[in-house]
C-alpha cells in the first residue's frame, strides 16, 4: 500500500471528518493525545503512525484494529534530531543556539554541531553503532528523502528544475571565482532554475548565496560579497559573524529559494546560511547519489578535489547507463584547474565522446558561459 503523508493535525482531521477512515495514511510525529476520541471511533487498518504521542487506550484500539506503529525513538534515548521528522531543516533551527557574540559558540552550542558531536561519537568508538540508533538515524534519513521529494514536486505533475553546483570547499570568499559562481547561481536562479549544493562552504556557499541574492538588485550582492571577504577561513567564528550581518542587512525573500545537502559526514564544515532549504544527512553516500540524481537540468563543477572528482565519474555512470530517466548537461567551470591541475576534462571527454550524452558536456572558464550552456541545452530522454 502506497501512503500520504499527513503531518499537521488540521490535515489528519479534515481527512478524518471527509473519509470516516485513516486508510492508506501516514501520519507523522504529531501529539495526538487531545485527539483520542476521534481515533478511538475509526478503525486503524491500513493507517501508519511515525512517532507519534498517543495516550496507551488509543495505542490499544489502533493496534487492534490493524494500524501500525512506530514508537517515538527519541524517548529515553536522548537524541539531539528527530528521527520522523515531516519536513527539512531551516538555517534557523540548524544554528539554534549560537551566539554571534560568544567566540566559539557554534561548536559548543548550535544544534547542528550537537548533532555532528552525537554521530562523530558513535563513529569514532571501533564498533557497530547501537542498533537503535543506527535505526533512527536511518529513519531520519528516509524523513530527509521524503522531504526533498515534497520539495522538488510541489504539486501533483509539477517538478522544479534543479540545477546542482559542486565544488571544493577550499575556495575562498575573497577569490574571483567565489564572486563568478555567486553570479553564475543567481542568473540560473532568475532564469527559473532551482538551484542545489552540498552545503558547505566555498563553492556551495557561493551558489546558494547567488541564489539567495537573486531577488535583489545587482549591487546587492557585490556588496555582500565584499562584506564576506572579510573572513574567509570556515573555521573560524568571524565567518559566521559576516554570514549573519549578510542575512541581517539582506533578509531572505521568498523567492529566493535553493537547496543545501550537506551531511554531517563532513560537519566539521558548517552548512552554510544562504539556502532556504537544508536536507542535512547522516549517510554521505546517500546524500552524494541523491544530489547529482535530483540535478536534472544539469550540474556544474566548479573547481574541486578529491569529492568533486568523484561526483564528476558519480554523475557521468548516470549520464552512461541513463539511470535517472534522462541525460543531464555537466559542466566543468575552470579550464585551467580541469585540464592541468586535475586533467579530468580528456577522460570525462574520451568517455562521452560518440555516445548521445557527449553533447552535454562542456568545458568553460566563466560562470556566464556555464549558466548559458545550462539554458540551451535541455535533459534528454
Amino acid at each position: 500500500m502506497v501512503h500520504h503523508e499527513i503531518d499537521s493535525e488540521a490535515a489528519l482531521l479534515a481527512f478524518v471528518r471527509a473519509h470516516g477512515h485513516l486508510r492508506g495514511q501516514a501520519i507523522q510525529e504529531l501529539d495526538l493525545r487531545p485527539h483520542a476520541a476521534l481515533l478511538q471511533g475509526i478503525e486503524g487498518a491500513g493507517a501508519a503512525f511515525l512517532g507519534c504521542t498517543l495516550d496507551a487506550q488509543t495505542i490499544a484500539h489502533l493496534y487492534r484494529t490493524g494500524a501500525d506503529l512506530f514508537p517515538p525513538l527519541s524517548e529515553g534515548m536522548a537524541l539531539p534530531f528527530r528521527p520522523y521528522r515531516s519536513g527539512l531543516y531551516t538555517v534557523e533551527e540548524l544554528y539554534e543556539g549560537f551566539d554571534p557574540g560568544r567566540e566559539g559558540s557554534f561548536w559548543t552550542d548550535a544544534r547542528d554541531s550537537a548533532i555532528y558531536r552525537y554521530f562523530t561519537k558513535r563513529r569514532e568508538a571501533g564498533v557497530p553503532v547501537a542498533i537503535m540508533e543506527a535505526l533512527a538515524m536511518r529513519l531520519h534519513d528516509h524523513a530527509i528523502e521524503d522531504a526533498v521529494y515534497d520539495l522538488l514536486h510541489p504539486a501533483e505533475g509539477e517538478e522544479r528544475r534543479v540545477v546542482a553546483v559542486m565544488g571544493g570547499h577550499a575556495m575562498r570568499r575573497d577569490q574571483p571565482i567565489f564572486a563568478d559562481v555567486a553570479r553564475m547561481a543567481r542568473t540560473l536562479t532568475r532564469d527559473g532554475f532551482f538551484i542545489a549544493t552540498g552545503g558547505g562552504p566555498g563553492a556551495m556557499e557561493a551558489s546558494n548565496l547567488g541564489a539567495y541574492f537573486a531577488p535583489f538588485d545587482d549591487g546587492a550582492l557585490d556588496q555582500a560579497l565584499e562584506l564576506l571577504a572579510n573572513e574567509t577561513d570556515y573555521r573560524a567564528h568571524a565567518y559566521l559573524e559576516f554570514a549573519l550581518e549578510v542575512r541581517r542587512r539582506w533578509p531572505p525573500r521568498d523567492s529566493a529559494e535553493s537547496l543545501a545537502i550537506p551531511t554531517w559526514f563532513y560537519g566539521h564544515e558548517p552548512t552554510n546560511m544562504f539556502a532556504s532549504h537544508v536536507a542535512k544527512y547522516f549517510a554521505n553516500s546517500v546524500r552524494e547519489d541523491g544530489l547529482l540524481a535530483i540535478a536534472k537540468y544539469g550540474v556544474v563543477y566548479a573547481p574541486g578535489s578529491a569529492g568533486t572528482i568523484q561526483e564528476v565519474f558519480m554523475d557521468a555512470c548516470q549520464n552512461h547507463y541513463v539511470t535517472c530517466e534522462v541525460m543531464s548537461p555537466m559542466v566543468l567551470l575552470g579550464v585551467d584547474h580541469w585540464t592541468h591541475k586535475l586533467p579530468v576534462w580528456p577522460l570525462l571527454r574520451a568517455m562521452s565522446e560518440g555516445r548521445p550524452w557527449g553533447e552535454l558536456v562542456r568545458l568553460c572558464d566563466r560562470g556566464s558561459e556555464a549558466a548559458a550552456f545550462i539554458r540551451q541545452h535541455p535533459p534528454r530522454s
